[in-house]
């Protein structure tokens, strides 16, 4: 795709894409939570260098472009849980092709 030029329309759907996935963290938060529901604290632990701040306003973002669900508990004090959704997983060959690349590109750039 790269090699040939694009429509406009596949220009408007990348910039969709990539404003749904934009940043350092929004990726890195659904790798985590492919594995299982998590809380936010167990969010926090498991993605390196993320402030609270910054986790919960990804975490809004996200769960606005449906890749991940809230859900709120009865329990004193209220238990919240973030759920990766089934169009969040849709991102799974997404990621598995950027992990590829990445591996290539630190081999390529730092010789590791």
């Amino acid at each position: 795709m790269l090699s040939k030029a694009g429509c406009p329309k596949t220009m408007l759907s990348i910039q969709d894409a990539l404003e749904a996935v934009e940043g350092r963290w929004k990726l890195l938060i659904l790798f985590v939570l492919a594995e299982k529901p998590k809380r936010f604290k167990q969010i926090a632990k498991e993605v390196n260098g993320i402030t609270d701040k910054t986790l919960s306003k990804e975490l809004k973002s996200l769960e606005a472009n449906k890749l991940i669900r809230r859900d709120v508990y009865d329990t004193f004090p209220p238990t919240v849980e973030y759920t990766i959704t089934p169009h969040g997983l849709s991102l799974e060959k997404v990621l598995d092709e950027l992990h590829f690349w990445g591996l290539a590109h630190r081999q390529k750039v730092i010789g590791k």
